[in-house]
């Protein structure tokens, strides 16, 4: 079965720098993914780093697995998703619109489960939502991190 892709964007107006430390700050990704707790598995971020995502409303949820494949702050992150359900690739490109503004970029190559292509058509308007309403919430969370919120 071929992947299917979903590329999505929002403008933010903070630099790449903090963009970038925003969209890296795995433990408070929840305050602007929808329904979703990363966490980092220890370790250093970068090549070879371990995460798992769990996307859920009222205990029901879906665990991602996720490796880091490639590291180049600030501006892009690509993930290898080697899940039982999620599999595929994944990451955020950060670029820079001028000293304060930048464009954040999220992108998803998965390859759907048995019978996916089935339920994807259903699935797909859904799966764009959610990551449409975190973009936006993303954008704002950065403006607050750019103004001190970011950790240390």
């Amino acid at each position: 079965m071929r992947p299917v892709e979903l590329r999505l964007s929002v403008p933010v107006e903070a630099p790449p720098e903090v963009v970038w430390a925003a969209a890296t700050d795995w433990a408070r990704q929840g305050e602007w993914m929808l329904g979703t707790e990363v966490h980092a598995l220890g370790g250093p971020d970068g090549p070879g780093a371990q995460l798992v995502a769990v996307t859920g409303f009222r205990g029901a949820g879906v665990v991602d697995r996720m490796e880091i494949v490639e590291w180049r702050p600030p501006e892009s992150c690509r993930v290898r998703h080697h899940g039982q359900l999620i599999v595929g690739d994944g990451g955020f490109d950060v670029v820079r619109c001028g000293n304060e503004a930048s464009e954040f970029l999220w992108w998803e190559r998965l390859t759907l489960p048995l019978g996916g292509a089935l339920v994807w058509p259903v699935v797909r308007p859904l799966f764009v939502w959610g990551m449409r309403r975190s973009l936006s919430a993303f954008a704002e969370f950065c403006r607050d991190y750019a103004g001190g919120g970011e950790r240390g």
